[in-house]
C-alpha cells in the first residue's frame, strides 16, 4: 500500500529520532518506504534490459543478529536477503553471487544461510584461512560456495602468504581465488597471481588509480593475466577510484570498457550492494544509474550477454 504524506512524514521523523539517539547513519531506513531499495539512491528502475539469468557477481548480505569478527573495522547497516530481492527487481538480475564481507571474518554461517534462501539461484565466495579443514571446504561447496576471497591491504583475517597454499587446496574443487587490494599491492605480488593452479578474480577494476588508469602498470598486468586466461576482473565499484564521480563515472567507465574490449570472456559485472565503503560517508550511489552504464561499457548486446550470463555460469558453476 502506498504511504500517504502523514505516514511518510511520521516514518521520516522516527528515523531521524533513531539516528539522533544512536549516532548511526540510517540512509536505508529513510529510503525503505515507496519504491526505493535500502542502501540505494533513487527510485527509478534500470533502463538496460537484462537477459535471462543475468548475474550480479558481487554483493553482500549483512545481518546484525550475527556477530562481527573481532578484527572487523567496517560495520555496515543491515542489508538482508529481502532487501536484496528488491534490488533485483529494480535492476533486472535473476542470479547472484554473495561475497563474504571482511566484517564477519571466517564465520561463513550467514553467507551459507543467505545462499540457501535463493534456492539454487545464488552462489557464494567465502573467507577461510589455512586452518580450514577439508570437511569444512566440502560443506561450503555443498552450500553453494565456489571461491575464497582475500582482503589483503591492510592484512587482517587473510594474508598474501595464505594464497598459494589455499589455492592448491581449492583448485580440484573448481573454485577460484578472489582478491581485493590496492593496485600497487597487486602489482608487487604479480608473481603470485601468475603462478596459481586456479583463476584469480580481481575486485573493483583492480583498483587502478586515476587519472590515466589505463597507462598504469597494474592495468597492464591485469590485462595480461586476462588474456592468458589466468584471471577475471569485476567491473564493479565505479565509485571507488573515480575522480569524476556520478553521474558518468567516465574515468572508471574507460577502465571497465578497456578490460571488456581486451578480454570479453574474462569480465564480470556486479552491483557491490549495499555499498559498504560508501555508507560511512553517506554517499550511497544510484544502482539504476550504475546498471545503465553497462551499455556504455559494453555497447554490443551479445558481448553484454556474455558478461552477464555466460562468464558467470562458467566461473560460478551455475
Amino acid at each position: 500500500m502506498k504511504f500517504n504524506d502523514n505516514r511518510r512524514s511520521a516514518l521520516k521523523t522516527i528515523c531521524a529520532v533513531a539516528a539522533a539517539s544512536t549516532g548511526a547513519s540510517l540512509v536505508g531506513c529513510a529510503q525503505t518506504p515507496s519504491n526505493s531499495v535500502a542502501w540505494s539512491a533513487g527510485t527509478e528502475p534500470a533502463r538496460v534490459k537484462m537477459p535471462p539469468n543475468a548475474t550480479d557477481c558481487h554483493h553482500h548480505i549483512y545481518d546484525h543478529s550475527h556477530p562481527w569478527a573481532s578484527e572487523a573495522t567496517l560495520k555496515p547497516g543491515n542489508a538482508t536477503v529481502a532487501d536484496y530481492r528488491r534490488l533485483q527487481m529494480r535492476v533486472g538480475t535473476t542470479r547472484n553471487v554473495i561475497i563474504q564481507p571482511s566484517s564477519y571474518g571466517v564465520d561463513n554461517r550467514l553467507l551459507l544461510a543467505a545462499i540457501a534462501e535463493f534456492e539454487g539461484r545464488a552462489r557464494g565466495i567465502a573467507v577461510v584461512n589455512t586452518s580450514v579443514t577439508q570437511q569444512e571446504l566440502i560443506e561450503l561447496h555443498k552450500g553453494g560456495v565456489r571461491g575464497i576471497r582475500f582482503n589483503l591491504a591492510p592484512p587482517g583475517t587473510t594474508t598474501l602468504d595464505m594464497v598459494k597454499p589455499l589455492a592448491r587446496r581449492i583448485a580440484p574443487m573448481g573454485w577460484h581465488i578472489q582478491v581485493n587490494a590496492p593496485a600497487v599491492y597487486l602489482l608487487n605480488a604479480r608473481d603470485t597471481w601468475g603462478d596459481l593452479p586456479c583463476p584469480v578474480v580481481f575486485d573493483h577494476l583492480a583498483h587502478i588509480p586515476e587519472p590515466d588508469a589505463i597507462h598504469h602498470p597494474a592495468f597492464s598486468m591485469v590485462t595480461e593475466l586476462l588474456l592468458s586466461k589466468k584471471a577475471y576482473v569485476k567491473l564493479t565499484g565505479f565509485y571507488n577510484d573515480t575522480k569524476v564521480g556520478p553521474p558518468t563515472y567516465s574515468d572508471s567507465v574507460v577502465v571497465a570498457a578497456a578490460y571488456a574490449q581486451a578480454a570479453p570472456d574474462r569480465v564480470l559485472w556486479g552491483s557491490d550492494w549495499p555499498h559498504p565503503t560508501e555508507q560511512p560517508h553517506n554517499q550511497i550511489p544510484d544502482d539504476a544509474l550504475l546498471t545503465n552504464l553497462i551499455t556504455t561499457v559494453v555497447p554490443n548486446s551479445s558481448r553484454r550477454d556474455q558478461m552477464l550470463v555466460d562468464n558467470p555460469r562458467k566461473l560460478y558453476q551455475f
